[in-house]
């Protein structure tokens, strides 16, 4: 059994980011710090902001994932 660390998958969920039909979610960013990734950048509607923080966290299983978009 591996165990999961932000640094092997904060490439993962940005790609996932990047990957997404949602454009507002392509300008997303995604930072490690440690053993957590912050989600940075600013997005429209709340909805964007969950819909990131969800696309992340099925990329990064395991891994505390911290939402600090800002919605505009």
């Amino acid at each position: 059994m591996s165990i999961v660390t932000a640094k092997d998958v904060q490439p993962r969920a940005q790609q996932a980011l990047q990957a997404s039909p949602v454009y507002a979610l392509r300008e997303v960013q995604v930072e490690q710090h440690g053993d957590t990734l912050k989600l940075r950048g600013r997005v429209s509607s709340f909805y964007h902001k969950q819909l990131a923080q969800e696309v992340v966290r099925h990329a990064a299983e395991g891994v505390e994932v911290v939402n600090s978009i800002d919605v505009l």
